[in-house]
């Protein structure tokens, strides 16, 4: 085998690594209802925090609410996969995995 394909794949497991490593310290934050709603998650995905504005709670209308906590980690889960397309495109690219 080849000594430099050898090299070069544990450089990217290193950069794979390290990549991973940031966005897990990164954050995004959805938002819904003008930013009375906020959804924390980490660079991977995984859920971090939510904040609920008090315009947002009305007890005659909870439905309301739970929308809102879905449209903002919808958009958080967008956010996450984004940043993540964003970091790892350039390892990927290079690889000519579709779809980065």
């Amino acid at each position: 085998m080849n000594p430099n394909i050898l090299k070069q794949a544990r450089q990217l497991q290193q950069q794979l690594a390290k990549i991973q490593e940031e966005l897990g310290n990164e954050t995004v934050t959805g938002t819904a209802g003008s930013g009375a709603v906020q959804v924390t998650l980490d660079g991977h995905g995984q859920f971090r925090t939510i904040k609920i504005d008090k315009s947002a709670v009305d007890a005659d209308d909870v439905e309301t609410l739970e929308d809102l906590i879905g449209i903002a980690f919808k958009d958080a889960q967008t956010k996450a996969s984004e940043l993540s397309r964003a970091r790892m495109g350039p390892l990927a690219g290079g690889l000519g995995i579709p779809g980065f």
